[in-house]
């Protein structure tokens, strides 16, 4: 068992992260995120280090907090940082230095920098095994990237608990998926905390980045969602407990999240989080308050909206309860927050946040009096956003809201004063919210009448609401909370000072409003009341003959007063008139005023206004009447206008109207003024007299007028405004004063009026205008007074009243008030900015104006349009404008041009918004306009575009009209056309150069006389605008226009029997020359639509012909016609063609015709017809290449019917249209080679069959050129036939014999030279199927009619052609070779003698020369091929090009590996003299020929030809000796060129021996030695010397490849090398070169042998002490790099294969002799000897340094400073190889 000690011990071990293991270390060292581990292993600090710093500092620029790092992790001292070394407290530091480098790296690992950067800390710092965890971190957002894998390949065995799930990825290196993180997240809390604090940090210091806060966003979010569904399982209790623990997990992050205000994204991401723990997590309201308290803390305004759509996720899931302070203060500092929940809410759900925060503002108001939120309070109620039970429950606070209010909070009572104009307001909200509003507060469990009591305000709801039950008793009914001594009040209220007569006169005292506010204090108490009503102030007892008491009441009852004040009022006055003394009295001035109570809000008011009537009706009965009428003297003041009732107008408006109704108007306020209304119009069941009703009327009206009460005036209103006259007298003759005196009213004193009655200003503004009736003139006349008069318009509301009752009334007037009051309106409206001008205009904006209004309209404009340079509209012909028309001067003031422009715009918008289709009688107006606009243009500076579009548009949708109703006419005499031509000249807006196009399209077709006239220029001022357009509304205006215009205009030309082409020239004309300006994509749609619609058959060659004229024959032209034509029919092409000839003949003409009119006259200097001409030929050859003709004419010549008949006619017409055309330009060598081109391209759209018929009906002519270009065409037909084609190749095949007829009977060499190219052609691709035939005619081209014809162009055909037919016939062609070879060889012979070789033959008898070598070599023999080589030694002197010496070097190739070995071979030596004399470029190609058949041929074929191929190589080292003889005379080659041809010679050697056994060779070799000894005379010297030198070179190679196999042949040269070294005479340089080649064969072939050749001392003192002897030769001038070169090496070589101790004590003894010669040279090459022998042999020759010692120390002392130096290094040397030190043996 292990002992604790070495337990501790491993455990110490296996947590060490330091170790001596050099493997691991190495293994650790090779961890990188950039290179291979191998690299990696092999790289120190420094250089990692200056990699890293160059990323480093690229981040530095990035980046400037980088620069942090310099100083700490990027120190020059960091290099020798170990952390292995480092204690705790230093690696502690380290690892904050790291962190913090690696939070501010995540945001750039896609940068090649931020990695460089990392790979230090990891290969230095070792972070991926110390900071493990946080590396990991930094790259998770980066999973998916390839460097994550890097960095998982290089992460240590044991990695941090959280990120273990990593081991699957680890081993298998895959990509992490985003669901296994999820996964880890969701399972594991510390790696979600992890991540959650790592982005927290990055958040805290500014490092966050987008790419981090969407990734830990996004795995957060996906984490609680799942572990919400997880924690959803089992008993509440334990889900509770779940969602806790979850709340305590993530909770303290997500409110550190929603804190950082500088990080929107994160808390945004922290919002999402919120929302989803809210939505799933089941959390209590205190876990969402404080969530919310977090929210509101840290939002900023870039974050209010999505924080506020979390708090309305929130606030879903808490309960009804009201916000907290401080959310409540944050919501109210975001701007404008009712509507921003509203726009929330149209997503997500908003009405409990609303309700919380709607609550809390109304907590605040009552516990704290603060009414700030008092605004929010409304625009959250009104807004729709709560729910009903949540605006009942706001609208209970806010009305117990006052009670709550004490005086110590609202000392003055301006709080609540405040609060009940709020709630006022509230209660008059409309629309659903007010409807919902209204029905709360009717359903709040408040007394209403308290309250209002309370706010002195009347809050009641406008609609009709149910009142506490009628039984309450006095006991039930409210009363002030505080009580009040009233007796001091009492007592001033005495001593006030006389009232007026009446409360309703005008200019009452302000006495009246303190009464007011004194009994609205008692009129809750019924005693104080009663004291108040016996006040002597109000005069109660004389109630009946004078106003004040009466009156006072009325004005509270009708006034903004709570509604128990009202009710009091009228309790008061109901008692007063059921006393005695007001029985004989006539009451019913009070009548208006019950009707006004009667129609108010409160059902209260309106019972007690009921029971006030029936008290007054009482008095009327048929039985009695009252007598004095109350009121009549001073209830209004001055009386004199009012009208009164009768006794008995008074009983029927009572008994009839009122009392019948009043039941139903107690239930609802609006009945009891339906009611009158109705019994106004007659329409009650008691019908009342017309008289009776027309009093009823007055005094109603005459009580609107008198009376001061504004409520009463508007409730009076609403009904009599429903009565449009009686008997003859409308509502606007009586009510008139009133508008009058409303409108007299400025806007301060409007307000104010309203304001103190509790009045909408806009409602009464209404109904005061609405008064006005349809075609009453003195209320008309008044309205337009009004909207004109500058006081009124201070008062916008008023304004649009008076508009909008203009507008309603507009339907009903009649024809003349609408003239002129649009009349008016346009004045008013051109008048400057201001809401009279702008309702002005939106009035004739909305209403339907007439036909005759509209003329009058544009009449007023088309005067004010006619400027003074404009002419009269109606000149001759009634035109109203000419295309060379004046631009107008601008005589005008500026401001008038603009006014007039203003005046035009608006018109115009309402003609265009009339409906113009409906108004077709507008159309000469409209354009009269036009033609002003045009004019017009000059003198405002502008464009108009605007203008003239709304003309233009207007008139468009007029012509349908004109087209469908017979009766409507357009006079054509006026010019209409002109004025759209003039408009579309001068106009740079493509929006009205298209509207007018447009129109011109639909006058075209519906009255074609009106704009045919102006159709030309119309089309020419296309070409320079509407046709440059690119857009696809342009393309649709032009094709609508070339639709509907060019039709009627061909036909009417054809009417007046008028030339088509001619008189549509200029049209062509504008299209022609906008074609370079149209978009490519619409050129042929557009081109298209102009020729079909123009007639392909008579335009289609114009166009074309145009085209060409003006842009040349391009490939952009050409192309385009192409399309065009082929786009049509077969014989609409062919007749396009036809003409298209008949064109070109026109402009050839002395007078030309139509060729003038559609192309210009050419009688110009600078236009020549020819050249004109050449353009339309030109194109010619390109429209019948047409891939689509030739294949749609061959199907149609395949059948036999009318059509077929009709295309052959057609084609016929054009073969001779262009042969007649060909004839007359024949001279003009231009233009006829055009129609060759098209003749060709012509015959070419026949099959073949056909084709070959026609050509054999055209070879029949008598012009050879056309003949000549038939053949090319069938030349270049026969190239695009298929050789699969039966058709083709019988047809074909049977007109060879013609041809070959054509080469033996025609004298015309060009034509021959066709015919052989076309038998070529032919042969090439059908020959095999016929080889008869192609015998015959190979047979007539190898003869004398042709290859012996003395034109060179035809014999290189002839040869060409038979090169082709040997390899179609092969064997069945030797029959013609006899005859063809020589003449083929006669002809190279000849171009290679000549001074200039004519290349193109030299190819052809190559090329021809090569099919014999390829296809039947038999056929070369040895007498051709001499000549052949002759020619070849020649042509490759000649320094021909490229080409030719490819062609001969490729037939010399396969002559040498396909012709006869023998024969080849012999000729090669024949020819090798004469190869000689033409010098180093045939000698090498002879040589690289016998290299190729040496290469191609056996061992046994080489060994067969062994002798002749020797002679060969003889020769070739002969050529040193040749070329320096005097008898050579050829080209002088230098020494460069002649090893070059050495070598050559020795490389074909060695191949030839390698095919050869030693028995083969041997005696060869001794034939070479013999040669070079005994083949030239012996005076001869330097020949010999030359042939050996060529000899040992040979040598040299031979024994250097063959190495040990050959030593043995070294017997054969030993005495003749030992002769040549001695004899040598050094002097010589070729005898001195020859030395050092011979040293150094016998150097090749000392080193490679294995056999003891040359220790056998026979051998080896043969040459030894020559050897030795040659070191005199240094001591020579000149001769110590010879020697040190050549003479060392071989005795060091001899030295190493002689291994014996003797021979080397010899050698060594001999070489020691030489070191004490005379001459420093011998001694010095001596010792470099000596030097290379120790070397070499070492040990083993210095086994004789007793003997050198004695050498070496004489040398020592040597009287040459170089001989010592080198003796030194000597010593050197052998104290190396020796191991020890000289010094005691030389001492």
């Amino acid at each position: 068992m292990a002992s604790s000690l070495a337990a501790q011990l491993a455990e110490i071990a296996a947590n060490s992260r330091s170790t001596l293991n050099t493997k691991a270390l190495k293994a650790a060292h090779s961890k990188s995120l950039i290179f291979e581990p191998r690299v990696a292993a092999g790289q120190t600090f420094a250089e990692i280090y200056t990699l890293c710093r160059d990323g480093f500092e690229e981040l530095c620029h990035l980046d400037p907090r980088f620069a942090y790092f310099n100083n700490s992790l990027w120190s020059d001292q960091s290099q020798e940082q170990d952390r292995t070394q480092m204690t705790k407290d230093e690696n502690a530091a380290l690892d904050k230095h790291i962190e913090a480098f690696l939070h501010l790296c995540g945001s750039r690992l896609r940068l090649m920098p931020a990695i460089k950067a990392i790979e230090w800390l990891i290969r230095r710092f070792r972070i991926h095994e110390f900071n493990t965890a946080v590396l990991i971190t930094t790259f998770l957002p980066y999973h998916t990237t390839p460097v994550f894998m890097t960095l998982l390949s290089i992460l240590p065995s044991e990695l941090p608990v959280e990120y273990r799930f990593l081991y699957p990825y680890i081993k298998s290196l895959t990509a992490l998926p985003r669901a296994a993180i999820v996964t880890q997240a969701t399972n594991s809390p510390n790696f979600l905390s992890g991540l959650s604090q790592y982005t927290l940090e990055s958040c805290r210091t500014k490092q966050e980045y987008p790419a981090l806060i969407s990734f830990w966003a996004g795995i957060t979010a996906e984490a609680v969602n799942r572990m919400l569904d997880k924690g959803r399982s089992g008993r509440r209790a334990i889900q509770t407990q779940n969602n806790l623990a979850l709340l305590q997990e993530i909770g303290p992050v997500l409110s550190d999240a929603m804190v950082m205000k500088d990080v929107p994204g994160l808390r945004i991401a922290s919002y999402m989080i919120v929302t989803i723990l809210a939505s799933k997590g089941n959390l209590g309201d205190e876990a969402l308050r404080s969530f919310m308290d977090q929210l509101v803390l840290g939002w900023t305004p870039d974050t209010h909206k999505t924080g506020l759509v979390c708090l309305c996720i929130l606030s879903q899931f808490r309960s009804a309860k009201q916000l907290s302070a401080r959310v409540t203060k944050a919501l109210l500092k975001v701007p404008e927050i009712a509507a921003t929940l509203s726009e929330i809410n149209k997503d997500y759900r908003a009405d409990r946040l609303a309700n919380g925060l709607a609550l809390a503002l109304v907590d605040r108001l009552s516990k704290k009096g603060d009414i700030r939120g008092l605004p929010v309070v409304k625009s959250l109620l009104v807004s729709e956003l709560l729910q009903k039970k949540q605006v009942k429950v706001l609208c209970g606070m806010l009305l117990v809201a006052p009670f709550r209010v004490n005086d110590e909070v609202d000392p003055d009572g301006q709080i609540r004063k405040e609060l009940g104009s709020w709630l006022v307001s509230l209660s008059q909200a409309g629309g659903n919210a007010g409807d919902s509003i209204r029905a709360a507060i009717k359903d709040a469990d408040v007394d209403i009448d308290e309250l209002e009591l309370k706010l002195g305000t009347s809050i009641r709801p406008t609609l009709a609401i149910e009142d506490a039950p009628d039984d309450m008793d006095e006991d039930s009914k409210p009363v002030v909370a505080e009580e009040r001594t009233l007796s001091v009040d009492f007592e001033k209220l005495a001593l006030l000072p006389e009232p007026p007569s009446s409360c309703l006169a005008q200019g009452s005292s302000s006495l009246l409003n303190d009464l007011s506010s004194f009994f609205i204090s008692v009129a809750g108490n019924e005693e104080n009341l009663k004291k108040f009503d016996e006040a002597p102030i109000l005069s109660r007892p004389l109630a009946p003959t004078k106003s004040f008491y009466l009156s006072f009441y009325m004005r509270l009852w009708c006034g903004p007063v709570p509604t128990l004040a009202k009710v009091a009022a009228l309790e008061r006055v109901k008692l007063r008139l059921k006393e005695d003394d007001c029985a004989d009295h006539d009451f019913h001035a009070i009548l208006p005023y019950c009707v006004t109570a009667l129609s108010d809000p409160s059902k209260k008011v309106r019972r007690a206004a009921g029971d006030l009537v029936t008290v007054i009706g009482q008095s009327f009965t048929k039985s009695s009447s009252p007598g004095q009428t109350w009121g009549t003297k001073d209830l209004y003041g001055k009386t004199d206008e009012l009208h009164w009732l009768s006794p008995e107008d008074v009983r029927k408006f009572v008994h009839s109207v009122l009392l019948p109704s009043l039941e139903e108007s107690v239930l609802h306020e609006d009945h009891v003024l339906t009611a009158i209304t109705s019994a106004l119009e007659g329409e009650t069941e008691k019908k009342i007299s017309s008289s009776v009703r027309l009093s009823i009327f007055k005094f109603l009206s005459s009580t609107v007028i008198a009376t001061p009460l504004l409520p009463t005036k508007l409730r009076l209103l609403k009904s009599l405004n429903s009565v449009r006259k009686i008997s003859g007298t409308s509502r606007t003759d009586l009510l008139l004063p009133l508008l009058r005196w409303w409108a007299s009213l400025g806007e301060s004193g409007a307000q104010l009026t309203a304001a103190q009655q509790s009045v909408d200003e806009a409602a009464l503004d209404k109904a005061c205008v609405d008064v006005v009736i349809a075609n009453n003139q003195a209320g008309h006349g008044l309205l337009l007074g009004l909207a004109k008069d500058a006081k009124t318009a201070t008062r916008p509301g008023l304004i649009r009243a008076i508009f909008s009752r203009i507008a309603k009334i507009w339907p009903s007037m009649k024809s003349e008030p609408q003239l002129s009051t649009a009349q008016e309106m346009l004045l008013l409206a051109q008048t400057p900015l201001s809401p009279v001008s702008v309702e002005a205009a939106e009035l004739l904006r909305g209403v339907d104006l007439s036909t005759k209004i509209l003329a009058e309209l544009l009449g007023s404009l088309e005067n004010e349009l006619k400027m003074p340079t404009a002419p009269s509209p109606y000149a001759k012909r009634r035109r109203l404008s000419a295309p060379d028309e004046k631009p107008a001067v601008p005589l005008q003031p500026s401001a008038e041009a603009k006014a007039t422009v203003n005046k035009a715009t608006f018109i115009l918008e309402l003609v265009q918004s009339s409906n113009p289709a409906q108004h077709p009688e507008l159309l000469p107006n409209l354009f009269e306009v036009l033609s002003g606009l045009i004019h017009l243009r000059s003198l405002v500076g502008s464009e108009l575009g605007y203008l003239q579009d709304l003309v233009l548009s207007s008139l468009s949708a007029m012509i349908p009209a004109y087209k469908n109703n017979k009766d409507l006419s357009i006079d054509a005499s006026v010019g209409y056309g002109d004025v759209l031509a003039l408009c579309i000249q001068r106009s740079s807006s493509p929006h009205v150069i298209n509207a007018a196009l447009l129109l011109v399209a639909s006058l075209a077709k519906t009255a074609p006389e009106v704009v045919l006239h102006s159709v030309m220029p119309i089309f020419t001022f296309m070409s320079s605008s509407v046709l440059k357009q690119a857009d696809d509304y342009s393309a649709i205006v032009v094709h609508k226009t070339i639709k509907e215009v060019i039709p009627p205009l061909i036909e009417t030309f054809r009417k007046n029997k008028r030339n088509l082409v001619a008189s549509t020239a200029d049209l062509l004309t504008s299209f022609v020359t906008a074609f370079e300006h149209i978009p490519a994509h619409r050129k042929h749609e557009l081109f298209m639509s102009l020729i079909e619609k123009l007639g392909p058959d008579d335009f289609l060659f114009a166009v074309i012909g145009m085209l060409v004229d003006r842009y040349g024959p391009t490939d952009n032209i050409t192309e385009f016609t192409t399309q065009i034509i082929a786009s049509l029919s077969v014989e609409t092409q062919l007749q396009t063609l036809i003409k298209s000839l008949d064109l070109t003949n026109d402009i050839l003409k002395p007078k030309p015709t139509i060729s003038n009119t559609l192309l210009g006259k050419h009688d110009k200097a600078d236009q020549d017809p020819q050249k004109i001409a050449l353009k339309q030929l030109t194109l010619l050859p390109n429209l019948l290449a047409n891939r689509r003709l030739k294949q749609e004419i061959v199907k149609l010549t395949e059948n036999d019917d009318m059509e077929s008949a009709k295309v052959l006619e057609l084609y016929a017409q054009l073969l001779e249209h262009l042969l007649t055309l060909g004839s007359a330009v024949k001279a003009k060598k231009a233009l006829y080679s055009r129609v060759g081109d098209a003749l060709a391209n012509l015959l070419n759209l026949l099959s073949i069959s056909s084709f070959i018929k026609t050509v054999e009906t055209l070879l029949d002519r008598k012009d050879v050129a056309l003949r000549q270009k038939v053949l090319r065409a069938l030349e270049l037909r026969v190239d695009k036939e298929s050789n699969t084609d039966p058709k083709s190749r019988a047809a074909l095949l049977a007109f060879l014999p013609q041809l070959t007829a054509v080469i033996r009977e025609s004298n015309d060499m060009g034509y021959k030279h066709t015919a052989v190219t076309c038998v070529d052609k032919i042969a090439e691709k059908y020959g095999k199927k016929d080889l008869e035939t192609v015998a015959a005619a190979a047979a007539t081209i190898a003869g004398d009619h042709c290859l012996g014809q003395p034109t060179q162009s035809l014999r290189v055909m002839a040869l060409l052609c038979l090169a082709s037919l040997v390899d179609v016939l092969q064997d069945a062609i030797v029959p013609v070779l006899p005859a063809a070879i020589p003449k083929a060889l006669g002809y190279l012979e000849e171009t290679v003698a000549g001074g200039s070789p004519d290349l193109a033959l030299h190819n052809a008898v190559y090329t021809f020369m090569t099919a014999l070598a390829q296809h039947i070599p038999y056929m070369i023999s040895g007498a051709y091929l001499d000549r052949l080589l002759t020619c070849s030694s020649a042509s490759a002197a000649a320094g021909l090009d490229s080409e030719a010496n490819q062609n001969r070097v490729d037939c010399l190739k396969f002559i040498a590996t396909l012709v006869d070995s023998k024969i080849l071979f012999t000729a090669l030596n024949n020819n090798w003299s004469k190869a000689v004399s033409y010098g180093y470029p045939a000698l090498a190609e002879n040589l690289r020929i016998l290299g190729v058949a040496l290469d191609k041929h056996t061992k046994s074929t080489v060994s067969k030809n062994a002798t002749i191929l020797a002679e060969i190589l003889l020769n070739g080292l002969d050529v040193r000796r040749v070329v320096a003889s005097a008898d050579y005379k050829g080209p002088q080659q230098d020494e460069t060129q002649l090893e070059a041809l050495e070598s050559a010679v020795n490389e074909n050697a060695l191949k030839m021996i390698y095919k050869l056994n030693d028995a083969s060779f041997r005696p060869l070799f001794n034939q070479m030695i013999e040669w070079s000894v005994s083949g030239l005379p012996i005076q001869d010297k330097k020949g010999r010397t030359l042939r050996m030198l060529s000899l040992y070179g040979f040598l040299h190679t031979f024994f250097d490849n063959l190495k040990s196999i050959v030593t043995g042949y070294a017997s054969y040269i030993t005495d003749n090398a030992v002769k040549i070294v001695r004899e040598a005479n050094l002097k010589d340089d070729n005898e001195r070169e020859l030395w050092s080649r011979v040293l150094e064969t016998l150097g090749s072939c000392f080193e490679f042998d294995k056999d003891d050749f040359w220790q056998a001392p026979t051998h080896f003192g043969t040459v030894m002490p020559l050897l030795v002897d040659q070191f005199l030769h240094a001591g020579k001038e000149g001769f110590a790099a010879e020697v040190t070169e050549s003479l060392i090496p071989a005795v060091v070589e001899l030295a190493a294969v002689a291994d014996s101790t003797e021979h080397h004590k010899d050698l060594n003894t001999r070489l020691l002799k030489l070191m004490r010669s005379e001459e420093a040279g011998v001694r010095l090459a001596v010792v470099k000897c000596q030097q290379e022998l120790t070397d070499r042999l070492g040990a083993e020759w210095l086994r004789n340094l007793v003997e050198m010692v004695i050498a070496i120390r004489e040398l020592q002392d040597d009287d040459d400073e170089i001989v010592e130096r080198e003796n030194q290094r000597w010593i050197v040397a052998i104290e190396k190889t020796l191991g020890e030190s000289l010094d005691t043996m030389l001492q």
